[in-house]
């Protein structure tokens, strides 16, 4: 299958997991709760996408839900709430979404090689599952993302549902930290992509912002789940709940992710120990001296 055709073939599930949600949302049973009808629908359109994944027997159809599906919760929220949002708030932290989905999305896509391409966590997953690969691939590549994104959405649902405080300080601190953690993502993507073009066998990526910080791409994208969360404290101040989805997204990255990348790397380029001994593996910081 052509890559353009394997791009058809995701985009089809897309559209049909977004039209069957929203067919839930129009014509399901209404729950009463804004932010459960939101989940259901997002559950139901995973589904969806775990039936096209299983039939091409590729879980990285899952891939784009990540950034996809956050713009289209944030609208519903938006326009079916009874309480206007504070529109500077609004529009400023949908800004921030929206460049950040459409860059993250438009980077799967230029670099999404075709059906034959799976993430190489996907099969891991399913291989150490077993007897229980089939759950495995259902809740814990497809469902569990889909829980935790939407915990990452909780304070974007509470600046779509009520006006909150008025526009301040925090609205402000939230915007530059989003517009720089999505700038951080965009440089970094690009800078690597420009490596692996040029790279030699072995070659390790030390350049750049990636000589402070072994995972600059990771420690954007928490930047980016953080500016959400502080526009969710800003219309709701004191309701540290809001930033639960945040720690989640850390906890996930720096508990998971990263060691997981970290393995493959060490297994795979042996020169990588030396850039473990002198980049810091999340926080941009000064790189230390090369070992002599």
């Amino acid at each position: 299958m052509s890559r353009v055709g394997a791009l058809v073939r995701v985009a089809l599930a897309y559209v049909i997991a977004v039209v069957v949600g929203l067919a839930w949302l129009l014509w399901g049973p209404d729950t009463g709760q804004l932010w459960l009808n939101g989940l259901i629908a997002d559950l139901i359109a995973t589904v969806v996408v775990f039936v096209f994944s299983r039939i091409y027997r590729n879980s990285s159809f899952y891939d784009p839900y990540w950034s996809v599906i956050p713009p289209l919760l944030a609208f519903y929220w938006w326009i079916r709430s009874d309480e206007p949002s504070n529109p500077a708030r609004w529009w400023l932290m949908m800004a921030v979404m929206l460049v950040w989905a459409v860059r993250l999305t438009a980077n799967w896509v230029t670099t999404f090689p075709g059906m034959h391409h799976e993430d190489w966590r996907y099969p891991m997953v399913r291989e150490r599952a077993g007897r229980f690969a089939f759950a495995a691939d259902l809740f814990g590549i497809h469902v569990f993302p889909t829980l935790q994104v939407f915990a990452g959405m909780i304070p974007v649902y509470v600046v779509a549902t009520r006006a909150g405080e008025p526009f301040g300080v925090l609205d402000v601190v939230a915007f530059v930290i989003g517009a720089g953690a999505v700038t951080l993502e965009a440089v970094a993507d690009l800078q690597m992509h420009r490596f692996a073009a040029t790279k030699s066998p072995g070659q390790v990526m030390d350049r750049g912002v990636w000589a402070w910080s072994r995972h600059p791409n990771y420690f954007g994208e928490c930047g980016v789940w953080l500016s959400f969360g502080l526009f969710g404290l800003a219309a709701a101040p004191g309701s540290w709940w809001v930033l639960a989805g945040v720690v989640t997204m850390v906890a996930m990255f720096v508990g998971v992710s990263i060691p997981m990348m970290e393995q493959r790397s060490l297994q795979r380029r042996p020169a990588y120990r030396d850039v473990v001994h002198r980049v810091s593996a999340f926080v941009p910081l000064p790189p230390r001296p090369r070992a002599l």
